[in-house]
C-alpha cells in the first residue's frame, strides 16, 4: 500500500517543485520509502511514498524502471494473483529482479498493454509510462479499493493518491464544484467521476486512462463492469454453496499473502467470522484482532468474537479503543480530503489504529453486505414492493410529496415516506438521503448556487436491472461500497499506515454474487444474506449467531444530546458569520436533534465539510 503522485505533460514541465511536497503530503500512505523520478526529456515525473508489503528489500522501490523497455510505474495496491501471473511471464522470456508484484504488473503491461488489467486479480491504481509509445497509461481496480484523482487541462494531466497531493500544487484552484457540493449533502459522497473540487475528475472504479503525450488528449474507458444476473437460469443451491466456499477460501489464501504481519479484523458478524475460517485453512495459526469500545456496551461484539476464536483457535487479541473526543474530526477532516458523510469513520480510524501496533496487514469483510444482501433497507425496499407497489404511483407521489412538505427533517420515517413516489420497476427511492431538496436550498442559500442537480445524477446512476434487489444491491455496490464505504477504510487505515484488504471484493466473487446469485439467495422481505448464512452453518460452530446484524457506529445521537460535542459542533457551524451554511437552517436541525429526531449524521455532514472547507481554505 503506498501513494503515489505525478504530473505529465505534452510540454517541458517547468513548475514541478510542489510535486515532493504533494508526494510527502502522503507519508502516512508509506513511511517506509519514498522515490522522485523524472523522464529525460522533463515532460514526465513520478511520485512515490512506500507502505513495504511484498519484497522489503530495496529491489522494491518505485518509481520502478525497466530502461530497456523504456517503462516507469507507480502503484498503490496489491496484485494477489501476481505469483501466478509471474510464472506465465517467465514462460513468455520475461527476467524478473526483483520478488515484487509491482514489477510483475510492469511485465504484464510489456506483454499484453493495456489488455493486462483483465489479468489483474487485486486492489490497485497505478500510473505507467511508457517512451515508446510516448504515453501515459492510469487505472483502477474494480471495486474502487484504491483512489485515484486527476486534473487534465491545456495538455497536462495531473495525479494522486488524495487530494492533499494535488493541493500541494500552489497553482491549484480551490473551488467548490456545485454539482459535487450538491451530491455531498444529498447523497453523503461524490459519486463517480466528479469531485467536490471544480477542475478535479477521481478515476472511477474499473476505469482506465490513457494520455497521449504527442497529442494532449486523454481518453478513459470502463475495463471492466458487473455481470448480468442469468435470466431463468436453473439454480442448484448445493453448486452454489460449493462455487461460493471454494472462491473465498482461494480469495482469502491469496490474500494471506505478505512478508509482514497479516491479521484479521473479527467482528464476530458472519462476513469477518466467514473470512476467519478461511483464513485458518491457509494458514494454521492466525492472529484475529477485536474492538471494545469501553462504555458503550451496545456496540460490544466481543463474546462473539470470542466464539469464533475459540472455535478456530485463532491467536486472538482483544484491545480497547480509546475515548472517541471531538479532537478527532479536525484530524479526519483533513485526512479525507473528499469528505464522505459516516461517522463510522471514527471508530475505523480507532481500530487502525490500535491494529497498526500488532500488524501491517488487515483482513475485513467489506463487500459482503452489497453482493449477498445484507442490508435492512433490502427488507424494506422488498416489502414496499410487495405490499404497496400495485398502488397507483400518482396516489403514492401524493403521500411523498406531502411528507417532504410537512414532515420536520429527520422525523423517523420520513425518508421511507418520500420514497413511496418512486418507480419501483426502474427506479430506486433515496432512503437514503441525508437533505432533501428544499432542506438544500436552505442550506445553501446565500451560496450562489443556480441549480441542483443530484437528483437527475442520481438517477443516470440506476442500473438497469428488472429485480428490484438486483438493481439496489447494483446501485449499492457502485456507489455507496465505492464512494463511502472503500474511502472510509482506506483513509482511515492509511493514516495509520496500515493496509487493509477484502476478500469478499476480489473480482471473481463480485462476479459469482451478481451473475449466478438468484435474489431470494440474497434477500426477502423477512431475511438476509441468505446464501452467505448458508455457508455460515456449513462451517461455523452451530452456536453462531445468525439473525445479529451490529453496524460499526458511534452512539453520535447521545453525544449531541449535550457535553463537548454539542458545543464543537455549534461553535463550528455557528460560531461565526465566515461559516458555509444558513445559520437559520443549522439552527432548525440542532432543535430537532434536541427533540429528539435523526439529525446527529445530518450535523455530522456540515461540521466534516466546514472543518475541511477551513483546513484546505475552499471556496466558492
Amino acid at each position: 500500500m503506498c501513494g503515489i503522485i505525478g504530473i505529465v505533460s505534452k510540454t517541458l514541465v517547468l513548475d514541478r517543485a510542489w510535486l515532493a511536497v504533494g508526494r510527502d503530503a502522503m507519508q502516512h500512505r508509506g513511511p517506509d520509502d519514498f522515490g522522485l523520478w523524472r523522464s529525460a526529456d522533463g515532460r514526465v515525473e513520478f511520485g512515490h511514498r512506500r507502505l513495504s508489503i511484498i519484497d522489503l528489500s530495496a529491489l522494491g522501490h518505485q518509481p520502478m524502471l525497466n530502461e530497456r523497455a523504456g517503462l516507469c510505474i507507480v502503484l498503490n495496491g496489491e496484485i494477489y494473483n501476481f505469483q501466478d501471473l509471474r510464472q506465465e511471464l517467465v514462460v513468455q522470456g520475461h527476467v524478473f529482479r526483483s520478488q515484487s508484484d509491482t514489477e510483475v504488473v510492469l511485465a504484464a503491461y510489456r506483454e499484453w498493454g493495456v489488455e493486462c488489467l483483465s489479468r489483474l486479480n487485486g486492489m490497485f491504481a497505478f500510473a505507467i509510462y511508457d517512451r515508446f509509445k510516448q504515453q501515459v497509461f492510469m487505472a483502477r481496480d474494480r471495486a474502487g479499493e484504491k483512489p485515484l484523482f486527476y486534473t487534465f487541462a491545456d495538455g497536462t494531466l495531473r495525479f494522486a493518491s488524495e487530494l492533499k497531493g494535488l493541493m500541494a500544487d500552489p497553482t491549484f484552484s480551490r473551488r467548490i464544484d456545485t454539482e459535487g457540493l450538491d451530491s455531498y449533502l444529498a447523497m453523503g459522497f461524490v459519486p463517480g467521476d466528479r469531485c467536490i473540487l471544480k477542475g478535479v475528475n477521481k478515476l472511477p472504479p474499473a476505469h482506465a486512462l490513457l494520455f497521449d503525450m504527442q497529442s494532449g488528449q486523454a481518453k478513459v474507458w470502463r475495463y471492466w463492469e458487473l455481470p448480468a444476473l442469468k435470466a431463468n437460469a436453473a439454480v442448484n443451491e448445493n453448486a452454489l454453496l460449493d462455487e461460493l466456499e471454494t472462491l473465498l477460501e482461494d480469495s482469502v489464501r491469496r490474500q494471506m499473502v505478505a512478508d509482514v504481519p497479516v491479521g484479521i479484523l473479527l467482528s464476530g458478524g458472519v462476513d469477518s467470522s466467514l473470512v476467519t475460517a478461511m483464513a485458518v485453512r491457509a494458514k494454521p495459526k492466525v492472529k484475529t484482532f477485536t474492538i471494545r469500545f469501553p462504555g458503550h456496551s451496545r456496540y460490544d461484539e466481543t463474546e462473539h468474537a470470542r466464539l469464533i476464536a475459540r472455535h478456530f483457535a485463532t491467536e486472538h487479541t482483544e484491545l480497547e479503543a480509546g475515548e472517541s473526543t471531538v479532537d478527532l474530526l479536525p484530524l479526519l477532516a483533513r485526512q479525507f480530503d473528499e469528505p464522505v458523510v459516516d461517522s463510522s469513520m471514527i471508530p475505523t480510524y480507532l481500530v487502525s489504529q490500535l491494529v497498526c501496533k500488532h500488524c501491517t496487514v488487515a483482513l475485513g469483510g467489506d463487500g459482503g453486505d452489497e453482493l449477498f444482501g445484507g442490508y435492512v433497507h433490502y427488507n424494506r425496499l422488498l416489502w414496499m414492493q410487495q405490499n404497496l407497489g400495485r398502488i397507483p404511483r400518482s396516489l403514492r407521489l401524493v403521500v411523498a410529496n406531502a411528507a417532504e412538505a410537512f414532515l420536520p427533517v429527520g422525523f423517523k420515517g420520513r425518508n421511507w415516506l418520500q420514497g413511496l413516489g418512486a418507480d419501483f420497476q426502474n427506479g430506486l427511492p433515496l432512503i437514503a438521503s441525508y437533505f432533501d431538496r428544499r432542506m438544500r436550498w436552505q442550506l445553501l442559500s446565500g451560496q450562489g448556487m443556480k441549480f441542483l442537480a443530484v437528483e437527475r445524477i442520481r438517477e443516470e446512476r440506476i442500473p438497469l436491472a428488472v429485480d428490484l434487489l438486483d438493481r439496489a444491491t447494483r446501485m449499492d455496490f457502485e456507489n455507496y461500497l465505492a464512494e463511502d464505504i472503500l474511502v472510509k477504510v482506506d483513509r482511515a487505515s492509511m493514516l495509520n499506515s496500515l493496509e487493509v484488504r477484502a476478500p469478499l471484493l476480489d473480482y471473481r466473487l463480485c462476479e459469482f454474487a451478481f451473475g449466478k446469485v438468484p435474489a431470494y439467495l440474497k434477500a426477502t422481505a423477512t431475511s438476509r444474506k441468505v446464501l452467505l448464512k448458508k455457508l455460515a452453518m456449513r462451517i461455523l460452530p452451530s452456536s453462531f449467531n445468525q439473525k445479529r446484524k451490529q453496524g460499526f457506529s458511534i452512539p453520535l445521537g447521545a453525544w449531541l444530546q449535550g457535553g463537548p460535542w454539542l458545543t464543537f459542533f455549534k461553535e463550528v457551524l455557528l460560531g461565526s458569520q465566515d461559516t458555509f451554511f444558513n445559520h437559520q437552517a443549522i439552527n432548525q436541525l440542532f432543535s430537532g436533534q434536541a427533540k429528539g429526531r435523526a439529525n446527529s449524521e445530518r450535523l455530522f455532514a456540515l461540521v466534516l465539510f466546514e472543518l475541511w472547507r477551513r483546513e484546505y481554505r475552499v471556496s466558492m
